[in-house]
């Protein structure tokens, strides 16, 4: 049988050229340039450690570490060593990082040198026997170590089905659940979106994500090293530095939160961004007001995409022609992903309905990590995975999503859809964003509760937005209540957290 080792894929991809620059760093205090050749080496070097380790096969490595170049080669070591990457967010605490080494029992963890007292007295006690360090400067025991191994390395060799990875999900409602993929989900995901989104020789992206999470470490990074393209590479994403790079790359990914802060740089404008071929959108909704100043400001059409920890990519807007992306959408099912949209009963719902969106793939995962009974819960019984998302699928096929059915708000009987609410509050005058959600409610059963922030400048009166919400939507829609805030909770993903919302007010009707 062939390797499906995803490295091995990645690693034909590389140019003839093995001596070109493969990924620039743009905010260390100089810049340093990595090869093509010092990606192989380096990697090789890693999985010779993790090798030395006699580590029983298919290990857990969990890596909580701040990004760099070297943390990108540490997973592209797990992958060619044959273990499976274990990313976690850099902002997780104590109790988190307890609870992921328990439920993963990895046979290695790497974090930063800062946290290593806490971090390896965790690791240490659950039974993990081999902890290091890796820090943004280069530094940590982990190089220190890989320093002394040879750097040729002989790719093991995996099936498709493999685990590769496992994410964890952000565990708003009940434990964290660790997503399984494979070799072969990751794969087959990234050679879908090299040709959807047209990756072409000479392009070069700017690489501005988090690598704990889907939208960096695979869609950016897999699209990125599978085309053979450089990577313009920033640590934390400054708009001002991330702008001014544009001039010589093509490809930007960001979540919506960046495309904010890009737009409020004087110097965004058609002239800063003519070079760009592609900017992408995800992991967050992308408000339509972003979308049409984007436009506006630079002459380019946000491509809104939509995946999931579970599934990779599985929906995109079209790359060509360009005026066909439409902003509120998450555009069509990517070739060989199959979505749809059922009633609680499990029927199939007619163009334009509203239901729960299922999805099948090559991409879609394999299941929950020691969750068998949750993995069955999660799928149907014939094999659609059921992705707690509410959504639409318009009679061109352009699909939408309404929310997550956990922030479905059931009122007095009546279903409510946070995402219809929100998209009419943020057109009201003086809103920059909104939240909806519903509480406990002591007649209605939940009530409808808005939040929201206004712009720069201006006062926005909650009375008033009640009013106005009255005269364009249905009662029992109408928020029983607004708040106006600075701002709205959210993940390091650019989410916003609801769930914290729903805990701040949920007394208050209680009385």
């Amino acid at each position: 049988m062939p390797n499906a080792n995803l490295y091995a894929a990645l690693r034909a991809a590389f140019p003839a050229d093995l001596d070109a620059t493969a990924v620039e760093t743009a905010d260390t205090p100089a810049p340093l340039h990595y090869t093509w050749r010092d990606l192989e080496r380096g990697s090789a070097m890693v999985a010779n450690l993790l090798q030395s380790l006699a580590l029983p096969p298919a290990s857990r490595i969990a890596v909580q570490v701040d990004k760099s170049v070297e943390a990108l080669v540490l997973y592209l070591a797990v992958l060619r060593a044959g273990h499976v990457f274990l990313p976690l967010n850099t902002a997780y605490q104590a109790g988190e990082i307890a609870y992921f080494i328990g439920n993963a029992e990895p046979a290695v963890v790497v974090c930063s040198g800062r946290n290593f007292g806490w971090v390896s007295q965790i690791a240490f006690q659950a039974g993990t026997k081999h902890v290091y360090t890796l820090n943004d400067d280069r530094t940590g025991t982990l190089l220190d170590r890989a320093a002394q191994q040879a750097d040729r390395h002989t790719v093991a060799h995996s099936s498709a089905d493999d685990l590769a990875a496992i994410l964890y999900t952000s565990g708003t409602t009940g434990r964290s659940k660790g997503a399984m993929l494979s070799h072969g989900n990751l794969l087959s995901n990234a050679q879908v979106l090299k040709q959807a989104w047209g990756w072409v020789p000479g392009d070069v992206l700017i690489h501005a994500l988090p690598i704990f999470h889907v939208h960096g470490l695979f869609v950016a990074s897999h699209g990125a090293l599978l085309n053979g393209s450089k990577m313009i590479w920033f640590a934390r994403f400054d708009p001002r530095a991330a702008l001014a790079r544009m001039r010589e790359a093509t490809v930007f990914m960001g979540v919506p939160t960046l495309y904010v802060r890009l737009l409020a740089e004087p110097g965004l404008d058609h002239a800063a961004t003519q070079h760009m071929r592609l900017f992408v959108s995800g992991s967050a909704p992308l408000l339509i007001e972003t979308f049409t100043d984007w436009q506006r400001r630079t002459g380019h059409t946000i491509l809104e995409r939509y995946g999931m920890s579970e599934t990779v990519m599985l929906t995109s807007n079209p790359y060509r022609p360009e005026a066909a992306r439409r902003g509120g959408t998450v555009g069509f099912p990517l070739p060989g992903v199959g979505v749809r949209v059922r009633d609680d009963q499990g029927r199939a719902l007619p163009a334009g309905e509203i239901g729960g969106i299922e999805v099948r793939g090559p991409n879609v995962f394999s299941g929950y990590w020691r969750m068998p009974e949750k993995t069955k819960e999660e799928f149907t019984p014939d094999g659609w995975f059921k992705t707690g998302d509410v959504g639409r699928i318009d009679p061109e096929g352009y699909v939408t999503i309404v929310g997550r059915s956990k922030d479905l708000v059931i009122s007095g009987g009546y279903n409510v859809y946070p995402a219809e609410i929100e998209g009419i509050v943020n057109e009201l005058p003086g809103v920059a964003e909104s939240a909806v959600i519903g509480v406990p409610h002591p007649d209605f059963g939940e009530a409808v509760v808005a939040v929201l922030v206004p712009r720069p400048g201006a006062t926005v009166d909650g009375a008033a937005v009640v009013a106005a919400l009255k005269a364009k939507i249905a009662n029992f829609k109408v928020p029983k209540q607004v708040f106006v805030v600075a701002e709205l909770p959210r993940n390091t993903m650019g989410k916003v957290q609801k769930n914290l919302l729903r805990e701040q007010h949920k007394a208050l009707f209680a009385a």
